[in-house]
């Protein structure tokens, strides 16, 4: 095989892999932002309130929009960074985006165990919270379904934007892959509820549940390696911070577990998908592998217990996503 085409096959592998997670967490988190939708819009037409459909789609265009701006704001600040190769400013880029990723960590860790809590009330929630904006006079009904709808759809994009904004090193790829899942989750809600077809919810949510799960715990294997390399600079830059990292090199994260780097590594096929996937490094240091188990024994059995019904007996299980 000409060396030329072996280039042109690694980079779309690459491309691919980085469009995958944002592609996994941007379908999920539309289809219940679609849901949400569905449920107000299925609502008004049985309560013949067809007038506040416009003020439904005007929150649609402004969560969107909104989560839009959030993310070209956070880009523009890692594109910024990027370009200062000296001083704090080298310095701030690693920290911001480890600090990005523990945000992400942090609220798609929320949503997930949020999500298999509220999942069985959401449409007695949603309906409930139309019913008091549509018993309202005059633009107020309006501008109460445009609040429910904009803030529902924010709340979704700005978990996106927030983990797109962590994976600034893999440029744009990204965002190809969430504009993708945006696609995806209008096809959903567009069978859901104009054609009425029937999709499993529960089992599709358990699906993108667990491959989410597996995303976030890579972001912290990610997240400590960044904020290292933010402290190995400091260290270089300020002689005050000379002695906070080890001979070695490192500073948080302790000594190497492995170094797999000759045997598989994580820019090639197959260790690119299971560093998109599962959060594979091919040099894992000891903290890195402590904060995954621990993140997977504590977030991941706590959602797995909800969305799957472990260590529930037959009678007590719920339906939830």
């Amino acid at each position: 095989m000409p060396l030329g085409h072996k280039i042109s096959e690694f980079t779309s592998m690459t491309d691919l892999t980085a469009a995958l997670p944002t592609f996994v967490i941007t379908l999920r988190e539309g289809v219940e932002a679609a849901l949400v939708v569905g449920i107000v819009m299925a609502y008004l037409q049985k309560a013949n309130q067809s007038r506040l459909h416009g003020w439904v789609y005007g929150g649609i265009g402004a969560g969107v929009a909104g989560s839009l701006v959030i993310g070209a704001l956070l880009l523009s600040l890692l594109t910024r960074l990027s370009q200062a190769e000296q001083g704090y400013g080298a310095i701030a880029k690693p920290a911001l985006e480890g600090g990005f990723e523990l945000g992400a960590i942090a609220l798609l860790s929320w949503m997930l165990i949020w999500m298999t809590q509220q999942a069985k009330s959401m449409k007695a929630d949603v309906e409930g919270a139309i019913s008091s904006a549509v018993d309202r006079t005059g633009l107020a009904a309006g501008w109460s379904v445009f609040s429910l709808i904009a803030i529902a759809v924010l709340r979704e994009g700005f978990e996106t934007v927030l983990f797109i904004a962590a994976k600034f090193q893999q440029g744009w790829v990204p965002v190809a892959g969430a504009i993708a899942g945006l696609a995806g989750a209008v096809v959903i809600g567009t069978l859901l509820f104009q054609l009425g077809i029937k999709i499993n919810l529960r089992r599709f949510f358990q699906v993108m549940g667990v491959l989410l799960l597996l995303i976030v715990a890579g972001l912290v294997v990610s997240a400590l390696r960044h904020l290292d390399a933010a402290l190995q600079l400091l260290s270089l830059y300020d002689p005050n911070w000379s002695d906070l990292c080890a001979p070695s090199g490192a500073c948080l994260l302790g000594p190497q577990v492995w170094d797999l780097s000759q045997i598989l590594p994580d820019r090639q096929f197959p260790g690119i998908l299971l560093k998109a996937f599962f959060g594979y490094t091919q040099t894992l240091y000891l903290a890195q592998a402590i904060a995954y188990v621990g993140f997977l024994s504590t977030v991941g059995l706590t959602y797995l217990q909800g969305a799957m019904g472990w260590g529930r007996s037959p009678k007590s299980t719920q339906v939830s996503p």
